[in-house]
């Protein structure tokens, strides 16, 4: 998550230079960030279609099978969890 954080700080960090210089950025049209998406997504298909086909049945858990997530590991929330538990227990007057 970092690295995704830095990433867009330094993306700002670099607008905001090129706009004080008034200079055009050299980024791809975004017809070029669709077409990228496209092919994350697209990777996503091989391992799909296999697993959709694949007759042999695994020990392992289906989420273990799986590739990484498109944009790197989800952040997994355990603030609602405890949210929950509190409001399933309500204080004892």
């Amino acid at each position: 998550m970092k690295a995704y954080l830095a990433s867009i700080a330094v993306g700002l960090l670099v607008g905001v230079v090129y706009a004080l210089f008034q200079v055009r950025s050299p980024a791809p049209p975004v017809i070029a960030l669709v077409g990228l998406l496209g092919i994350l997504l697209g990777e996503q298909i091989p391992p799909l279609v296999r697993h959709m086909f694949e007759s042999e049945v695994s020990n392992r858990s289906w989420l273990k099978q799986q590739q990484p997530h498109v944009f790197g590991e989800l952040p997994v929330c355990t603030k609602a969890t405890r949210v929950t538990a509190s409001l399933k227990d309500p204080p004892h007057a």
